[in-house]
């Protein structure tokens, strides 16, 4: 939500600019020249490179798609909850794959010999600013 609250606060006050400096431009009206033939104002690259800035922000390629909790239960049982990232860029059908990884994860660390899919499920959480992929399920951890 912090994310969504920053945009909206940085396009207001891009909107604003132009109201407070009616006369006197902020950005001067410069031509960059590409080449001979093409040109571009720096006002139209700065607003661009905004626009961009606030897009990789938003998006943030470099994070992790998806968010794992998880909870242990009595008997090497545990419940992994996967919440994938509002916006994404890529990944979308990899739920099966990540809880698939972060189980076998839990045998590796724990030193067990496998694990069983006691219940899995997949949905999309909906919300006012765009949904959510889900994924959710119960493994046991088998002893060796």
């Amino acid at each position: 939500m912090g994310r969504l609250a920053l945009l909206v606060f940085v396009l207001a006050g891009l909107t604003g600019c132009g109201t407070v400096f009616p006369r006197n431009q902020l950005i001067a009206d410069k031509n960059l020249k590409i080449t001979s033939a093409y040109g571009v104002k720096l006002d139209q690259l700065v607003y661009w490179g905004g626009v961009a800035a606030i897009a990789y922000y938003v998006v943030d390629p470099g994070a992790p798609n998806w968010e794992i909790q998880e909870a242990k239960f009595p008997e090497d049982r545990y419940h992994l909850t996967l919440k994938m990232k509002r916006y994404y860029n890529g990944g979308a059908g990899e739920a099966r794959a990540v809880f698939q990884r972060r189980a076998r994860e839990l045998v590796q660390t724990g030193g067990f010999r496998e694990f069983q899919i006691l219940e899995y499920q997949e949905g999309m959480d909906s919300n006012v600013i765009g949904s959510q992929r889900t994924a959710e399920g119960v493994i046991m951890l088998v002893r060796k």
